[in-house]
């Protein structure tokens, strides 16, 4: 997760690459990274609500112009 601004993003990738690409970026790409794959609706419906603050997702927010930002939105989930 990442906090901006008092809103808590789940950071989402959509493949290994992906998720790869993020960890040179941080320049963290010699440490083991643990994670689950999770289908998107699930992460909508479960992961988002239960982070407890105002969440939104973040999907392969390495890629630039090629990653999305999805802010949290009343409405969409619980």
């Amino acid at each position: 997760t990442a906090d901006v601004n008092g809103i808590r993003f789940l950071l989402a990738f959509s493949d290994e690459q992906a998720l790869a690409r993020y960890a040179v970026a941080r320049g963290e790409a010699a440490r083991e990274w643990t994670y689950q794959r999770v289908l998107g609706a699930r992460l909508l419906d479960v992961a988002v609500p239960a982070a407890g603050v105002p969440c939104g997702v973040a999907l392969d927010c390495a890629d630039g112009e090629e990653g999305m930002v999805f802010p949290p939105v009343r409405g969409i989930v619980p």
